[in-house]
Formats: C-alpha cells, sequence, structure tokens
C-alpha cells in the first residue's frame, strides 16, 4: 500500500479497538465498512446504502471502494 493509499484509507475508514472491537468502521461512525460490502453483496446499490445510513458521506464510501479495487488489482499482480 501506498502512501497515498494509507492516507485516503485513513480518511475514509478508521480502526479503534474501543470501537466495535477494532472492527473497520467508516471513520466518525459505529458503521462496519462490511456493512457497506454486505449491501452491494445482496445487490444493493450504494445510494441504498446511503440511505440506511445517511451520516456517512459519499465520499468515504467511494473512497473505500476504489481503495479496495486499487489494493486488490495491486494484490493480484504482485501474485501472478
Amino acid at each position: 500500500m501506498t502512501a497515498e493509499q494509507r492516507q485516503a484509507l485513513e480518511s475514509a475508514i478508521m480502526v479503534n479497538p474501543e470501537v466495535l472491537h477494532g472492527t473497520p468502521c467508516f471513520k466518525d461512525s459505529r458503521v462496519p465498512v462490511q456493512t457497506l460490502l454486505d449491501f452491494l453483496e445482496d445487490g444493493d446499490s450504494v445510494d441504498g446504502f446511503l440511505s440506511v445510513y445517511p451520516s456517512i458521506p459519499r465520499e468515504r464510501v467511494v473512497a473505500f471502494l476504489e481503495l479496495s479495487r486499487d489494493i486488490t488489482i495491486e494484490q493480484l499482480c504482485a501474485s501472478s
């Protein structure tokens, strides 16, 4: 993970042992990023997620998804 990616991730996601036992959550919330992934896996949209969790800024959701994509692609390329 690059320094730029780490900085972007830290602006969108937090991992705090005192919040949900360290489960990765959207920054300044108690909403796990896994909840977004579950929404998407069930065929729902980002808009659907945001309608249920309106306190999460769209920018954080998009940043998380873009970083997840980039890191996954980097890992796939590194392992081939």
